[in-house]
């Protein structure tokens, strides 16, 4: 299960978040900025540090998270939260990178490292949220 989303702007700055389940903890708006900037510098320090060449972090997984990141081409970072367990997660944030670029980047009245808000990227988001989380309950049921 799919518990968090947020895209943050090459700069550094919060630009997107999403609770994506009921059983998600709860965070504030001040949470939500700490965890991304932090998230950032982190992802940073770990490209640095990496002995062979790295574009930072990727998955980070513990016994209660997975976390996973996709950085695109200009910086920006898409990072996934789920529950332990859950399949690999780069084919949902290559999916929410593509609804991002269709409709976000496309939009003319988004300005770059400003929040997004656009009704098109966050119902796409939300329709490829429900479709996999479906898939992965079907893909557990099966088994």
């Amino acid at each position: 299960m799919f518990l968090h989303l947020f895209v943050i702007s090459r700069s550094g700055g919060l630009i997107y978040n999403k609770n994506l389940s009921s059983s998600a903890p709860r965070l504030t708006v001040n949470e939500w900025l700490v965890l991304g900037s932090t998230f950032h510098g982190l992802h940073s320090i770990a490209a640095q540090v990496a002995p062979l060449a790295s574009s930072g972090i990727e998955k980070l997984e513990c016994d209660n998270l997975k976390l996973q990141c996709f950085q695109s081409r200009t910086g920006v970072k898409f990072v996934l939260t789920a529950e332990p367990g859950t399949p690999d997660l780069d084919n949902v944030l290559h999916g929410i990178y593509e609804l991002y670029a269709d409709y976000v980047l496309k939009n003319p009245f988004y300005e770059m490292d400003m929040p997004i808000r656009c009704d098109l990227f966050q119902q796409g988001v939300e329709r490829l949220i429900e479709r996999n989380s479906r898939e992965l309950k079907k893909a557990r049921s099966d088994a």
